[in-house]
């Protein structure tokens, strides 16, 4: 059946909303060093902001699978995006406390518009869901890539300046353009689901142990993609053009690398994939580390963003091939054990750091995360070869 141009219209809009929230998420790792100058804080304070946005998010992917029971996900978009541009309004607060309260709530928007507009978009592309997707998150990682040139352009040295309002700006447009598709919504007047946490897949150590793979790797994505700016400025040297910094790199060979994927699929397992993309990341973090100017800390990045781009979607469709098609409504918990793994590793990142007196040694804790995933990957291609039904 064609589509209408109001669904059209309705999917373009998803569409543009999915990249303002790239912006919103990676936009912590941008203006870090921005706070650290206002606030003067350290590498252990700077790292609270992490957590702070990542227990929002943990909150709103709950709430998010409460709207879903009752099919009521472009209520939970609305809700998310207001969200995102309520808390990006608060980091100019004057206060730290209040800064902090900004990146909860952008979190929280985060955390409800991720996952409904992911599930709007497959309520819309019946039959098409992969290639639908892989659209709507190749605009999520545009959005990536904009960030920080975005937060360069607009910020000041110690101000985020214009930055916040130009994002909350498109964000409040967006929400009252989704008036229209949630007043038409029609919520599901029962539904009949098992707990996430006492489905017969939990039951099973093999969904834990892939679970545990995501804590980690999601862990290893926000750590890097939340304190490479702020390490970047404590290398010496400069990038090949102004622009071109590795924190841009690493989110463009991130798309880049999202879209080459599919042809190394013809040629590799999932299980040869995934030991493949963290070999990559692995050399990526040997250059990183041992990079003294930013221009081989640029090669470095480029190789981590390219290395991880598909070993997140690669695990999730593991989850799904090894316990069924029906896996994805009893995956709460592997997405909570995500958002758990992304507030530890970036806030022990800047434990370490302060404590060392050196964000070198703190960058350290994503160099172990691979190492741990290589072992557990090796693990998990032992135990997944049969395929466990729950």
């Amino acid at each position: 059946m064609p589509q209408t141009s109001a669904s059209v219209g309705v999917r373009i809009l998803l569409h543009v909303l999915f990249l303002l929230s790239g912006v919103a998420t990676v936009l912590i790792g941008q203006v870090l060093p921005i706070l650290g100058r206002k606030f003067s804080l350290d590498d252990l304070e700077l790292s609270f902001f992490f957590p702070a946005q990542f227990a929002g998010s943990l909150i709103g992917t709950i709430v998010t699978s409460r709207f879903g029971r009752r099919n009521r996900y472009f209520a939970a978009a609305s809700l998310g995006v207001a969200a995102m541009a309520a808390g990006v309004l608060l980091m100019n607060a004057d206060s730290f406390a209040g800064c902090l309260a900004g990146f909860l709530v952008n979190g929280l928007g985060i955390g409800l518009t991720l996952p409904s507009i992911n599930m709007l978009i497959v309520e819309m592309s019946l039959g098409r869901e992969a290639s639908a997707l892989s659209i709507l998150n190749f605009c999520w990682g545009v959005g990536a890539i904009i960030c920080k040139p975005f937060v360069d352009a607009f910020s000041g040295n110690e101000s985020l300046g214009r930055t916040t309002y130009l994002l909350a700006i498109p964000l409040i447009v967006g929400v009252f353009t989704l008036i229209g598709p949630f007043i038409r919504e029609e919520p599901a007047a029962t539904y009949s689901a098992e707990d996430s946490w006492d489905a017969p897949i939990w039951k099973n150590s093999i969904a834990w142990l892939i679970a545990l793979f995501n804590f980690i790797h999601v862990g290893f994505e926000s750590g890097i993609g939340g304190w490479l700016t702020t390490y970047t400025g404590r290398v010496p040297g400069e990038p090949l053009a102004t622009w071109l910094s590795p924190t841009l790199l690493y989110f463009s060979f991130f798309v880049i690398g999202r879209g080459f994927a599919p042809v190394l699929f013809r040629f590799l397992t999932e299980n040869k994939m995934l030991l493949l993309g963290l070999a990559i990341i692995l050399t990526g973090m040997a250059v990183i580390l041992a990079a003294d100017n930013v221009i081989a800390l640029s090669l470095g990045a480029s190789l981590a963003g390219f290395g991880t781009s598909w070993i997140f979607p690669t695990n999730i469709a593991r989850f799904t091939n090894t316990f069924g098609p029906t896996a994805t409504r009893r995956a709460t918990p592997l997405f909570l054990a995500g958002t758990l793994g992304a507030a530890s590793s970036t806030w022990l990142i800047g434990f370490i750091s302060n404590a060392s007196g050196s964000l070198h040694s703190g960058m350290y804790v994503l160099l172990a995360a691979i190492a741990m995933l290589m072992v557990l990957q090796i693990f998990l291609s032992l135990g997944t070869r049969r395929r466990v039904r729950a």
